[in-house]
Parts: structure tokens; C-alpha cells; sequence
């Protein structure tokens, strides 16, 4: 299993940026997805979540209203809409997929199985 996260960048206060994650060597239309972020000096936390199906998503208090999770099970991707971003945002974000026929809560980093290799994300005031 791959799994390939693109689309990090640098950008000011208040700009957008799209996150991609391409998924390879699993039935993806079968996997919760999710994505986090990890700071310096911080933990790896939770951002956002999305059902195998794309029916459910869940965000962290932090982003909600801001980012958009969404996946398109025919590509074998998943995206992250980031808007309206700030400098506590700045951190390296990872893609993440469950094993398959798995729910997609709960949404510790222990819980899911596959991890892409992660793309900066650093917003200046």
C-alpha cells in the first residue's frame, strides 16, 4: 500500500492551498480515510476524516469551516480544501487510510494501519 500526499506549499495569511493524497495497492473505495498534521515540537493530531463512501466527514474543532476532506473513489484520491489558512496551521500533513471495512471513528493516530510520507504546509503571518 501507497499512499502519496502533494500540494504542500508556502503561503500567507489568510491564502488556500489543496492537499492530494493518491492511493495505491488497496481496494480504496473500501478505506476511511484521514488526514493529519504534525507541528514542531508537537504531537501528530487529528484533522479530518472522511467515511469509505464519502457520505461522512469529521473535523477538528481547529479547521472546521476552513478545510474541506472529500474523495473521489474512482481515482483513488482524497483531498483537503484548506481555506482561510493562518500561521498555527503551518505543520506537515499526512494522508492516512484505515484497514478496509473499517469505520472510519475512532480517529487516533493509532487507529489507522497506512501512512503517506507527509508535505509542508507553512503559512506566514
Amino acid at each position: 500500500v501507497q499512499l502519496q500526499a502533494s500540494g504542500g506549499g508556502s503561503v500567507q495569511a489568510g491564502g488556500s492551498l489543496r492537499l492530494s493524497c493518491a492511493a495505491s495497492g488497496l481496494t480504496f473505495s473500501g478505506n476511511a480515510m484521514s488526514w493529519f498534521r504534525e507541528a514542531p515540537g508537537k504531537e501528530r493530531e487529528f484533522v479530518a476524516a472522511i467515511s469509505w463512501s464519502g457520505a461522512t466527514t469529521h473535523y477538528a474543532d481547529s479547521v472546521e469551516g476552513r478545510f474541506t476532506i472529500s474523495r473521489d473513489n474512482a481515482k483513488n484520491t482524497m483531498s483537503l480544501q484548506m481555506n482561510s489558512l493562518n500561521p498555527e496551521d503551518t505543520a506537515v500533513y499526512y494522508c492516512a487510510a484505515k484497514d478496509r471495512d473499517t469505520p472510519w471513528y475512532p480517529i487516533g493516530v493509532d487507529d489507522f494501519r497506512f501512512w503517506g510520507q507527509g508535505t509542508q504546509v507553512t503559512v506566514s503571518s
